[in-house]
């Protein structure tokens, strides 16, 4: 009995070692036949357009600050207290050509006046008696019986002339004290505003002494640096020292700035080029002019003061033939993807565009690396675009067919929902 349990001990496992080798012999030999089906690729829906020529109203866009076209430091010519002021010698008060801004003691000058004419008087009362006293000497000589010309000293020659010397001085005089005079009344030398206001009633000022800062309100100029592609297709005036051929008129350009939440816009001119580049940027700089920037409008728009930021819209020559390529549409490296029908198999194209801004690209239809006019654009960005790849396109509004199965087209899947507004 004992024999028989170890014999059954040592046999069982080499019996189930068997076995399983058996079954997976067999297992191996016959394996289970898989069914085999074709998966359809899986398409990507995109949206397309199709592209036309048409033609681009440039705008080139800048950006720059509002200045005075003069700005000036009022300095009397003479001492003296300010015995008036203007109530709007106020910093924001306006003046014409000529008003009077204030008034300084003139009762010294006027003094002066009466005490220089007094010399010019005496000056020609010397003048008559020397002149007297000249021709009677002249006389003597000739009664004398000589003959010819007098010597100068005979005549009083120098006395006459620094008699004469002597009245034109005091004339001189009379006309510098009525000068100073008329120099203490302190007037604006153009239409202006009031930058600064440094003195005030009451105060002695002296020559050179700094009344205030104005600064002229006829126009305004805007320096607005120009890009160098946008440029190339801009009229501007430049200036040539050649007269006989005249810079070219003016270009319209448009100013936008933000004043208390609103945007307000104005209308200006490029009057000029600035003859040197800048230094860092190496770029051009147009001068902008808006004309009377401080009347009141019809539309109560505000007036666009000094030191405003605007941004600049330059009205340049129309674009022929060109393809507007919405900016959601171009990878980077100007890089843009065609959906090449009926097979709806995208090819990646890089293009060079002749301008552009934040919402579209500006290509050429004439250029070499162009699409061709009725090249379908995809608008739908994918991360991994692949030459050939096949994909479910909506086209301008219109879907195209599916793929094809067994012979037949698929059955065109319901129109997507918000389709993607193009520029």
């Amino acid at each position: 009995m004992r024999f028989l349990l170890r014999a059954i001990r040592f046999i069982l496992p080499i019996v189930v070692l068997g076995g399983c080798i058996v079954v997976t012999w067999w297992l191996l030999s016959n394996p289970p036949v898989q069914e085999k089906k074709d998966i359809p690729p899986t398409l990507v829906r995109v949206e397309g357009t199709t592209l036309n020529k048409t033609t681009y109203e440039l705008r080139v866009r800048s950006q720059g600050t509002v200045q005075p076209r003069t700005r000036s430091t009022l300095l009397p010519e003479v001492s003296g207290k300010i015995i008036e002021i203007s109530p709007s010698f106020r910093p924001g008060g306006f003046f014409a050509a000529g008003d009077v801004l204030m008034r300084l003691d003139p009762v010294d000058y006027e003094t002066a006046i009466v005490v220089t004419q007094a010399a010019e008087a005496q000056a020609e009362v010397v003048l008559a008696e020397e002149q007297a006293r000249a021709d009677q000497a002249v006389e003597n000589w000739r009664a004398m019986g000589r003959t010819g010309t007098p010597s100068a000293l005979v005549s009083r020659a120098p006395q006459l002339a620094k008699a004469k010397a002597d009245v034109a001085s005091a004339k001189a005089q009379v006309l510098k004290a009525e000068r100073d005079l008329e120099r203490t009344t302190i007037r604006a030398p153009y239409a202006c505003q009031v930058l600064e206001q440094a003195v005030d009633l009451g105060q002695f000022v002296n020559s050179g002494t700094t009344l205030g800062r104005i600064f002229a309100v006829d126009y305004v100029e805007i320096r607005l640096p120009l890009p160098e592609r946008e440029s190339q297709y801009l009229k501007l005036p430049h200036a040539f020292r050649d007269q006989n051929n005249p810079a070219e008129p003016a270009l319209p350009v448009f100013l936008k700035s933000v004043i208390a939440g609103k945007t307000v816009m104005w209308e200006g001119k490029i009057v000029r080029v600035e003859g040197a580049l800048d230094e860092q940027t190496r770029q051009a700089t147009a001068v902008a002019q808006v004309t009377d920037p401080y009347a009141r409008r019809a539309d109560g728009k505000p007036p666009l003061t000094i030191g405003a930021f605007v941004e600049a819209e330059i009205v340049g020559e129309p674009l022929e033939d060109v393809y507007i390529v919405p900016r959601a549409a171009v990878r980077a490296g100007n890089e843009i993807i065609l959906i090449d029908r009926p097979q709806n198999t995208l090819r990646r194209m890089t293009v060079d565009p002749l301008v552009s801004n934040e919402k579209h690209i500006v290509v050429s239809a004439n250029a070499k690396k162009a699409p061709k006019e009725g090249d379908v654009l995809c608008l739908t960005p994918i991360p991994f675009p692949a030459d050939g790849a096949r994909v479910l396109p909506t086209v301008d509004g219109q879907i195209e067919a599916g793929p094809v199965k067994d012979g037949q087209a698929e059955p065109k899947p319901s129109p997507a929902v918000g389709k993607k507004e193009t520029t």
